[in-house]
């Protein structure tokens, strides 16, 4: 039997109200000072409130970070970072997103280091925990609250590029559904159908092994039956809750196992075009598990059986096909765009993407099916409008 293993926070709080845990964390750490991680959007939606009113029953001094833009560059990171350099937190808090998640998380490996970002780009081994992390995710998406990924985007390469090390793997994770009680529908569904990527990718990668099946299958479970509900419905908390749950698992299934060609060529979309990371994930996954099929059709028959046991009477091929399909009502259920061309991306840009994308070779490697240039270029050339925009 081969050797495998999977690396997961060590303490996770869920249910409503489990912010308050917060408190708990203080005096388990002896934390005297933090450093807390946010955005403007978050601030405006008024969801640093809650946090807030629990950090001041503690007493704990705390530095609030609030400039963090979306999907930001590495050089913007690390700018955030040094800004901070004279801070002497002993504890640090990310509420918020991806981005939030992903530049606290590389805060935790640069605080005081000798190495900076750019050098982890290129050696991500050389990061080293100097300080522990909190996660409190207010998207149900991302998995960044569970993962040791820390993605940036890098300019000069019109690319993302994900950092990976063990050592960015949170401490602590708070997952709160009155964090998610107000998210607007459209950052529900993108971050959402993310989620539901990293389950149903993670499954089927080259790199899966029971223990990341174990928690790709529950995120599956969980996030194909509850996305719609969330959306449809702003007042549905139980699935709300299910799919910050859910997104959670997926997060920890990309620790054991990782994703594939979705998000392999999703990275140039995000680097070059800033096409949100969950929409560019949504745009692409029924394409490229359509592609994927002949590959992974026990796989996606086994997530089959897993959502609807009362299709059990069909064979692999129909079940299969389900699983995509499902997908692909999904993403327009959730009245997510289709086409490329809808972010101002032409078939002029076909070269670029597809030389992007086949360097993504970290994912593309996890991939069932070999995904030639000529394959990439096809899935690429599907995701144009049909008017066949130039």
């Amino acid at each position: 039997m081969a050797a495998y293993q999977i690396k997961i926070p060590s303490c996770i709080y869920s249910g409503a109200g489990s912010i308050e845990k917060i408190n708990e964390i203080i005096k388990k750490e002896k934390a005297n000072s933090i450093v807390l991680f946010t955005d403007n959007g978050v601030k405006g939606a008024g969801l640093l409130e809650l946090l807030c009113a629990e950090l001041k029953k503690t007493g704990v001094a705390y530095e609030t970070v609030d400039g963090i833009r979306p999907e930001p560059s590495y050089a913007e990171v690390e700018e955030i970072i040094n800004g901070i350099s004279h801070l002497d937190a002993d504890l640090v808090v990310a509420v918020g997103g991806g981005s939030v998640m992903d530049t606290a998380k590389l805060y935790t490996v640069l605080k005081g280091a000798d190495y900076n970002i750019k050098e982890l780009l290129e050696h991500p081994g050389l990061a080293m925990k100097k300080i522990k992390s909190v996660m409190i995710p207010t998207t149900c998406g991302t998995g960044s609250e569970a993962t040791c990924n820390a993605i940036v985007a890098v300019p000069e390469k019109e690319l993302k590029i994900g950092i990976v090390n063990d050592e960015m793997i949170p401490d602590y994770v708070i997952l709160d559904s009155d964090m998610i009680r107000s998210l607007p529908a459209s950052i529900l569904a993108s971050s959402g159908v993310d989620a539901l990527a990293h389950a149903v990718e993670c499954f089927t990668s080259n790199k899966a092994t029971p223990l990341s099946d174990t928690y790709a299958l529950a995120a599956a479970k969980l996030i194909f039956g509850s996305i719609k509900k969330a959306y449809a419905s702003t007042e549905d908390m139980s699935a709300k809750s299910e799919l910050l749950l859910g997104a959670f698992y997926g997060g920890v299934a990309i620790t054991g196992s990782g994703t594939t060609a979705v998000h392999a060529l999703s990275y140039p979309l995000g680097g070059k075009y800033h096409i949100p990371h969950g929409v560019s994930n949504a745009i692409l996954f029924a394409p490229v598990m359509r592609y994927n099929l002949d590959a992974c059709e026990e796989r996606l028959a086994e997530i089959c059986d897993a959502i609807r046991p009362d299709l059990s009477g069909l064979g692999a091929t129909e079940k299969a096909n389900y699983v995509v399909d499902e997908i692909a009502d999904i993403v327009r259920f959730t009245k997510i765009p289709e086409k490329l061309s809808d972010f101002g991306v032409s078939k002029n840009d076909l070269d670029f993407l597809v030389n992007a994308a086949s360097g993504v070779t970290r994912l593309l490697n996890n991939n069932k099916k070999e995904v030639t240039k000529e394959a990439i270029r096809s899935i690429y050339t599907e995701l144009f409008s049909d008017d066949g925009a130039q």
